[in-house]
């Protein structure tokens, strides 16, 4: 049997092109990376939304049902501009807590409801009383990804 002496490893050369390599692929996927965090706060917001008119619709219809035709005069009794406050608790088995960052809402008025989007854009969204409906100005285009 021949014994080598010899050792096999990478060269200075090899190494800085792996380098080279793994910084040209970081550099590629990391801004696709932001861009789906700021598409799953818009998914999170859409979600967020529906579950917020489908409980107003539900309610609607248990009261008619009930014989009473009035509409709910308000969505929860949070306080205006407070994190950490239940958010729609009126209207839904497990509340929005209130937060001030993107991803979240947060109560601006008695029947007004703002929605924080990934690059820091407030969609406000309004409860009106008069015909149960729960909307932003779509001309708006935050409002427009929001509601479509």
């Amino acid at each position: 049997m021949k014994k080598s002496n010899s050792r096999s490893a990478f060269t200075m050369i090899e190494l800085v092109f792996v380098i080279v390599v793994i910084g040209i692929l970081a550099s590629i996927a990391m801004p696709r990376l932001w861009v789906t965090r700021d598409d799953a706060i818009i998914a999170k917001g859409r979600s967020d939304v529906s579950t917020i008119r489908s409980s107003i619709a539900t309610d609607r219809q248990k009261r008619m049902l009930e014989g009473n035709t009035t509409i709910r005069a308000q969505l929860d009794s949070a306080a205006v501009n407070t994190d950490n406050e239940a958010l729609f608790s009126d209207m839904l088995q497990y509340p929005i807590y209130a937060k001030d960052a993107p991803g979240h809402w947060k109560k601006t008025g008695a029947n007004t409801y703002v929605y924080i989007t990934g690059d820091g854009t407030n969609v406000t969204f309004t409860y009106n009383t008069a015909t149960g409906a729960f909307d932003c100005t779509h001309t708006n285009n935050a409002c427009r990804q929001l509601t479509q």
